[in-house]
């Protein structure tokens, strides 16, 4: 949810047959690209606690009737091996906003992995080094040549290093993890949207000397004097905003992003919230996702559904069909749709370190080892290692295809490899 005129906004190839033969394809099913993913699966060691992590990602351009040739302003980034160390990793989102938009996006996409990978202090303080990428990149930004005064990008990124996640969120994507909890998956939120619906970043813009009210209060339709806007899911059609004291602009939803400075005047900041999550054998996957995905979708469906697909692949486009689906159903429009699902594979008791609450605030120290390989989203691995299955509740809950006749641009997942993610109970 971006500026007051929507966010400002990669078609995918048809799903027609890839010229292989059926022979060809039964033989070696997963040496191909994803038919609407277009993507490899790629597989990620880490060899300091002996697992893998497996994911994919899609992008989906917005449909945005008025401004159809307006370009996708998400954009995402894996990165793998930083500084040439095969047990850190990053995944990252860009939810880009405004008229230059996209290029905020891609600009804070390139510069924010640039800067961590270039600081020594990395592993040695991974929360000091990623809140001054964040602040370098928003400052860089500023001085560039792209016009950020009503542009921007909110980011959700993780950075892997060993068997601990770094969460760092600016904005209102999300991360969530699927943790199994007996015979349950519960979707557990990585990152706290930043809105004015939290009431300490509704104050914090207020000190700032921001107006948060919706569009119906600054147009005089509601009374502007109730600062009571109920909770994001039921409010999510006119939430509130901030305003200068005295101007109709620049009504963003969100209380952080990079750029936007002018509604850094009133309160907007860079600086990102971090969690630290230290993996356990219950983690059983992470979802990085725009808030395109989240708009309709909660994050326990969301983790309800890719949890019902052995291929992330498959998990991406059935989330983003069906994020495409319920904004038609409820706009006239879609925002862009961005997804990044990282399966964790392989990790045991033996190879992890549970705390109280799956939580730990302390950085983990590795040596940088030089001369590896760096994979970011380029070389991805074509090798599909299944998952076996047996998650009834969630394949009946959540085992569906989705179609659409309203645009060719809408993805839906094959149905061969709809296979749930098993729960190994006991």
């Amino acid at each position: 949810m971006g500026c007051v005129h929507g966010k400002c906004c990669s078609r995918y190839p048809s799903s027609s047959s890839d010229g292989d033969s059926g022979h060809h394809r039964e033989k070696k099913p997963y040496k191909c690209k994803h038919i609407l993913t277009q993507r490899s699966l790629q597989l990620v060691p880490v060899p300091s606690h002996n697992f893998t992590l497996q994911c994919s990602a899609l992008t989906q351009h917005g449909y945005y009737p008025d401004t159809v040739e307006r370009e996708n302003q998400d954009s995402f980034c894996i990165k793998t091996q930083i500084q040439g160390n095969p047990n850190v990793h990053f995944f990252g989102v860009f939810d880009g906003h405004g008229q230059f938009g996209a290029q905020c996006s891609n600009f804070v996409k390139d510069r924010l992995i640039e800067m961590l990978s270039s600081d020594s202090t990395l592993l040695d303080d991974p929360r000091k080094a990623y809140n001054s990428a964040f602040l370098a990149t928003n400052s860089e930004l500023h001085n560039s040549e792209i016009d950020d005064t009503m542009s921007g990008t909110t980011a959700i990124t993780v950075l892997v290093v060993g068997d601990t996640l770094y969460v760092a969120n600016v904005g209102d994507s999300r991360a969530v993890m699927a943790v199994k909890d007996g015979d349950r998956l519960l979707a557990e939120d990585l990152s706290e949207d930043q809105t004015p619906f939290r009431k300490d970043e509704c104050e914090r813009v207020k000190l700032c000397g921001a107006r948060v009210l919706s569009v119906d209060q600054v147009e005089g339709l509601k009374d502007p004097n109730i600062q009571d806007w109920g909770d994001e899911e039921s409010q999510g059609g006119d939430p509130p905003r901030l305003w200068v004291p005295n101007g109709m602009y620049p009504g963003t939803a969100f209380t952080r992003s990079v750029g936007d400075s002018t509604a850094e005047s009133i309160g907007v900041i860079a600086a990102p919230e971090i969690k630290v999550v230290r993996l356990t054998p219950n983690h059983l996957f992470f979802v990085v996702a725009s808030d395109g995905v989240f708009e309709f979708l909660p994050s326990q469906t969301v983790v309800n559904m890719a949890a019902a697909y052995t291929d992330p692949r498959d998990a991406c486009a059935a989330i983003a069909g069906e994020s495409y689906k319920l904004w038609l159903d409820n706009e006239n429009r879609t925002d862009d749709i961005t997804i990044i699902i990282v399966q964790i594979k392989g990790l045991s008791n033996s190879g992890a370190s549970a705390t109280d609450g799956g939580v730990d605030s302390r950085p983990m120290v590795m040596r940088s080892i030089k001369g590896s390989l760096d994979m970011c989203s380029v070389s991805e691995s074509e090798t599909y290692s299944s998952v076996k299955s047996d998650f009834s509740d969630t394949q009946q809950s959540c085992q569906h295809s989705v179609s659409m006749n309203r645009s060719a641009a809408i993805v839906v997942p094959s149905p061969m490899r709809q296979r749930p993610l098993q729960l190994d109970v006991g």
